[in-house]
C-alpha cells in the first residue's frame, strides 16, 4: 500500500516538494489555501493572482545556480516552458566585470553558475501549470489548515497523523502517513506541535533590513541598457541596491535599507522618493530612466526579517514522527542572496532521499535533518554573521563618536582592498567565489585554498596605487547628500538614538 502523503503549501516549497516526490513515482495531496494562478499569461499572474499566503511575491526573485543545476538536470521540460514563458538564464560570463571579458576563457564547470531569473510570480505560475500536469500530483485549493492531528506510538513518541482543514465552509480531518510542511514563515504547525508535546526549540537573529522593492517595464525589451564598470547590485553602506532582469520586457530593484535608518524607512515607500533614489544610483539610473522604462507597480515593502533555524532532534533523536517541515517553516534566513529557494529545492531533494532509503520513521527523521544541517547550516551561519556585521555598521554609521579600532580598519580594509579587487582582477578567483555564492560549493571554501589565499594577499600587499584598476567607480552619493536631498534631516536619526 503507498504512503498518504500530504503537503501543506502551495508555493515555492511545496511545489518542489511535490515534484521530487512524483518524480520518483509517489501520490500526494498538495493543499494550498490561495486560488489557483489564472490562466491566460504571465502578466496576469502578476497583475491579479492573489496569494496571501506569500507576502514576497512581488519582491525581487532569482533562482541561484543550485536550484538551476536541479531543474536543468531532473526537469529540462519545465526548463523549456520557464524560458519559453520568458524567464532567463544569466550565465557566468554575464556577470564577470568588463575588466574580465576579454581574459575570460570559459571551462565546462561554468555552465552550473547560471542563475534563472524573472517575476517571482512567474516562476510560480510556470511551475504550479507544471506541477498540475504530473501524475500523482493533486491539488486542493482554498484548503486553509486548522490544526495538525497526532497521537502517540507504543513508545510514547509524538507522531502526526494528519491536518484539520477548512474548505468550501466545512472543516474536516485530512489523514496522512506523512505531512510536509510548506506553509512557509507564517505556518503555525509547529506551534501546534509544541502545544502537544513536541518541545521543538529554534533559534532565531533579526537580519537587521528592510526590503522595498518596485517593478518596471522596458519600452524597448529588445535594447537593454549596456553594462558599465559600474555594477548593478551594491552596498553604499546606509543602503544597498540591487537591479534584478526579469521576463517579458520587466526588470525589478530592490533597495534595501538598514532597520536603524528610520527616516529612511519612511520616506523610501513613496514612489517618487523610490525612483528619486534610484536616479542618483549610476548602476541603476539609466535602467529607471524615464527615458528606458516605466513603473508598473507600486513600491512593495518587507519588513520583519529574522534568521530562524528550528531544532526537529535532539541529542540526534526526533522530537516528532512522520512530520517533514521544508523551506521557511524550518530554516529562514535573509533574502539578501536570493537563497530561501534553494534550501526549499535541497530540501526537497534530501525528503526523497529519506523516503527512499529507510520506512523506519526515526530514521527517516534523524537521516532528513542530518541532511539539511549538512547541507544548509553553514549557509545559514554565514548569512547571519554577515548581518550581524552589516547591522553593527550601520548602527556605527550613526554615531559621531565611533572610531574603529585596529582589528576593525584591519578587517574593513582586507574585504574592501584585498579579497574584492582579487575577485575582479582574476577569473579563476572569481569562478571559486560564485561558486560559493551559489551554494555549489560550500560557503567561504574558495578562501580556504591556499592558492586562492596567496592571490587575495598579493592583491593586499600591492596596495590600493597599483590596484587602482579593480576598484569599482563610486557608486552613488553618501549618506548625508542622499538624505539631504529627500528632504530628510542626516541626523534625525543620530538624535534618536542619542534620546534613546
Amino acid at each position: 500500500m503507498s504512503e498518504r502523503i500530504l503537503v501543506v503549501g502551495g508555493g515555492i516549497a511545496g511545489l518542489w516538494t511535490a515534484l521530487a516526490l512524483a518524480r520518483k513515482g509517489r501520490e500526494l495531496t498538495l493543499l494550498e489555501r490561495d486560488p489557483p494562478p489564472p490562466e491566460a499569461s504571465a502578466d496576469e499572474a502578476f497583475e491579479s493572482w492573489e496569494r496571501k499566503g506569500v507576502g514576497h511575491l512581488r519582491h525581487s526573485h532569482a533562482f541561484l545556480a543550485r536550484l538551476h543545476i536541479l531543474i536543468r538536470d531532473n526537469y529540462p521540460d519545465l526548463m523549456e516552458e520557464l524560458l519559453a514563458a520568458g524567464c532567463r538564464e544569466l550565465k557566468f560570463a554575464d556577470g564577470l566585470p568588463l575588466s574580465l571579458q576579454e581574459s575570460y576563457r570559459p571551462v565546462p564547470s561554468d555552465k552550473d553558475m547560471t542563475i534563472l531569473t524573472s517575476r517571482r510570480t512567474t516562476l510560480e505560475f510556470i511551475m504550479r501549470r507544471y506541477a498540475a500536469r504530473q501524475q500523482g500530483i493533486r491539488f486542493e485549493t482554498g484548503t486553509l489548515v486548522r490544526g495538525i492531528l497526532t497521537d502517540r506510538d507504543a513508545a510514547g513518541q509524538l507522531r502526526v497523523t494528519g491536518v484539520r482543514a477548512e474548505q468550501n465552509g466545512e472543516t474536516k480531518d485530512w489523514l496522512a502517513d506523512i505531512v510536509i510542511d510548506a506553509a512557509g514563515k507564517n505556518s503555525q504547525m509547529i506551534e501546534w506541535l509544541n502545544d502537544a508535546g513536541a518541545c521543538i526549540s529554534e533559534e532565531t537573529e533579526r537580519a537587521g533590513i528592510l526590503y522595498f522593492t518596485r517593478h518596471y517595464r522596458l519600452h524597448d525589451p529588445e535594447n537593454e541598457p549596456a553594462r558599465t564598470k559600474i555594477p548593478g547590485a551594491g552596498d553604499l553602506g546606509f543602503i544597498k541596491y540591487g537591479l534584478f532582469p526579469a521576463d517579458n520586457g520587466c526588470f525589478s530593484i530592490t533597495l534595501a535599507v538598514p532597520e536603524i535608518e528610520m527616516e529612511l524607512r519612511r520616506a523610501i515607500v513613496r514612489p517618487e522618493n523610490f525612483d528619486a533614489i534610484c536616479a542618483q544610483l549610476p548602476g541603476i539610473a539609466q535602467w529607471t530612466s524615464s527615458e528606458t522604462s516605466r513603473p508598473v507597480s507600486r513600491v512593495f515593502g518587507m519588513g520583519e526579517l529574522i534568521s530562524r533555524w528550528r531544532h526537529m532532534t535532539k541529542d540526534g533523536e526526533p522530537r516528532v514522527l512522520n512530520f517533514f517541515p521544508i523551506g521557511d517553516s524550518v530554516i529562514r534566513t535573509n533574502p539578501l542572496y536570493g537563497r530561501g529557494c534553494s534550501f526549499a529545492g535541497v530540501a526537497a531533494e534530501a525528503l526523497v532521499e529519506t523516503l527512499e532509503r529507510s520506512n523506519d520513521p526515526h530514521e527517516r527523521a534523524r537521516f532528513y535533518h542530518a541532511q539539511l544541517a549538512k547541507e544548509l547550516r553553514q549557509h545559514y551561519d554565514d548569512m547571519v554573521k554577515q548581518d550581524l556585521a552589516a547591522a553593527k555598521r550601520a548602527r556605527n554609521a550613526l554615531d559621531p563618536d565611533y572610531k574603529p579600532g585596529v582589528k576593525a580598519r584591519l578587517f574593513k580594509s582586507f574585504a574592501e582592498d584585498a579579497i574584492m579587487p582579487a575577485i575582479r582582477g582574476d577569473v579563476e578567483l572569481m569562478r571559486a567565489f560564485m561558486r560559493s555564492f551559489h551554494m555549489v560549493d560550500a560557503p567561504n571554501t574558495w578562501l580556504r585554498d591556499p592558492r586562492n589565499v596567496s592571490k587575495v594577499l598579493r592583491t593586499w600587499a600591492r596596495g590600493k596605487k597599483r590596484n587602482a584598476d579593480l576598484y569599482p567607480p563610486k557608486l552613488g552619493p553618501g549618506r548625508t547628500e542622499m538624505l539631504s536631498s529627500l528632504g530628510i534631516s542626516p541626523t534625525a536619526d543620530q538624535e534618536r538614538l542619542k534620546s534613546a
